[in-house]
């Protein structure tokens, strides 16, 4: 991303300056002891995932520490008091793809993870000539959802379970897949007989999930390479429902519908599970930071350390390239057998391995790497819940269920999302972004102060690099968060919540 601003206004800068007491409480929940100055294993970085590996490290018995640069644990999975009185989920703001037997072996739930599932999960509010008077409304509950569809197509209606039906069986086929280790096409020409043997066993489930599909494995290969339009246009004829479902085959990428490829992204989004729900997110009580502090929890209960402010400089290799442990950039060496990074490929190997321990061939690779990213994250604070025109409020200020939703806006039809893209290609931002708007307070009152709201607008698309060489100052972040919040206010009524604070991601 090319950087993280804060847009100062309302008194935002102000409160930033005492958000970091409430990250270091929480990000000390879990530290144990003295950093030693050896350990069988050293994890760089605090994300959930170097926090999952340390966790398991310790529990087979390998003494192991992590080393997180900032102030608290969790990566992209913090909360952070960014407005006081306000819990954000600062980066990633819903939950889904953490494996079943993760969250069973670390006892997840004993270490205090709680999670509010979301039933209905999809709204999508729409603009008619400038007037929003329809939505979409999407469920767990099939015939709602199939009564809401048929507001603009009937067939759209009676395809839509077949669809889910379709999803669901390649979901359960590639299922076992996630927790296989990964099949080594070298070793099958190299080695010994009885290691290639081994290697060609490791087919196995990839086998198995093919037999699972039987004949129509061309079509569920075609949801993993096709663009998402070729998809959705086999089974559905309403551009608003398509447009729904489209986001998630574009969320997160700079990708378009029609990006060859866009398809398996949208499988990506129904892989996930929660709490025996297959496809289903919710949302993390207290915030994401709970995921990360039930595991660092689950580490510190077997024994690991964890250890924040503590950035590396560069590992420690043996004369063979073989790991050694690491040094701080306060120049303190910690010893060690096993070192696993939980930074980015970039970064452990161009930044913290020593070059010449590495072929130049790889390196290129990994400096080819494009890791850009096309979304802005807004974070808003406000005074009342949003009422929408196509869903107006009760009166009484308590949440609605499309309230609890993933609220698309600017989703009306994929030529919308596609023409966003467009522009972001050419170095320009959406003229109006896809939206993902979630108010995760109306799920967990504890993140705001009573009658008030956290607002979460995930957007696309942002180029990473401006046309013409513009800089991503402060007044194009501004520019470009008054964006979504027109596009916001388009849907909602004249009254609608005043923003209080907010802090723009890109």
């Amino acid at each position: 991303m090319p950087s993280t601003a804060m847009a100062a206004r309302h008194g935002l800068g102000r409160a930033w300056g005492g958000s970091s007491v409430q990250g270091r409480r929480l990000a000390h929940a879990g530290a144990r002891g003295q950093l030693q100055r050896e350990y069988d294993a050293v994890v760089i970085g605090g994300g959930h995932n170097g926090l999952v590996a340390a966790a398991y490290l310790q529990k087979s018995g390998v003494r192991t520490a992590v080393l997180e640069r900032r102030h608290l644990l969790g990566g992209a999975a913090v909360t952070e008091e960014i407005v006081p009185g306000f819990k954000f989920s600062r980066a990633s703001y819903l939950l889904s793809l953490l494996r079943p037997q993760i969250s069973t072996e670390l006892e997840l739930q004993r270490h205090g993870l709680r999670v509010y599932a979301r039933d209905p999960y999809s709204f999508t509010p729409m603009l008619e000539d400038g007037q929003a008077q329809h939505s979409l409304l999407l469920g767990h509950d099939m015939a709602e959802t199939q009564r809401q569809i048929a507001q603009f197509s009937s067939k759209d209606a009676q395809a839509y379970p077949k669809y889910e039906a379709f999803l669901s069986r390649l979901v359960s086929a590639l299922d076992p897949l996630l927790d296989a280790a990964p099949v080594d096409p070298a070793a099958w020409s190299q080695g010994p007989l009885l290691q290639r043997l081994r290697a060609l066993r490791g087919l196995q489930p990839l086998l198995r999930a093919g037999l699972a599909l039987g004949k129509q494995l061309p079509q569920y290969y075609q949801v993993l390479t096709a663009p998402v339009t070729r998809i959705l246009d086999l089974w559905f004829e309403s551009e608003p429902l398509k447009a729904t479902l489209a986001t998630d085959a574009v969320i997160g990428t700079m990708a378009s519908p029609h990006t060859p490829g866009s398809g398996y992204v949208l499988l990506h989004h129904v892989m996930g599970e929660l709490e025996g729900r297959k496809g289903a997110w919710g949302y993390v009580a207290g915030g994401m930071g709970g995921v990360s502090q039930a595991i660092a929890s689950a580490a510190a209960a077997h024994g690991a350390d964890l250890f924040t402010e503590k950035p590396v400089a560069r590992m420690l290799l043996g004369p063979r390239g073989e790991a050694q442990g690491v040094v701080l950039q306060d120049g303190t060496e910690v010893k060690s057998k096993l070192v696993l990074s939980n930074a980015s490929a970039q970064l452990t190997f161009l930044q913290l391995v020593p070059p010449e321990q590495l072929p130049e061939e790889f390196l290129q690779h990994v400096a080819q790497l494009d890791t850009r990213s096309p979304v802005t994250k807004i974070n808003v604070a406000v005074d009342r819940l949003p009422s929408f025109l196509a869903a107006p409020n009760a009166g009484d200020g308590r949440p609605l269920p499309h309230h609890q939703c993933s609220i698309h806006l600017n989703c009306e039809d994929m030529c919308i999302l596609h023409r966003a893209f467009q522009e972001a290609s050419r170095g320009e931002p959406s003229t109006r972004p896809m939206i993902e708007l979630c108010i995760p307070s109306a799920l967990d009152p504890t993140l705001a102060p009573p009658g008030c709201h956290v607002v979460s607008l995930f957007t696309q698309y942002t180029p990473y690099t401006l046309a013409g060489g513009r800089p991503w100052d402060e007044q194009e972040q501004n520019a470009y968060a008054d964006r979504g919040k027109a596009s916001s206010s388009q849907h909602s009524l004249a009254s609608h919540p005043q923003p209080l604070a907010h802090c723009c991601s890109l």
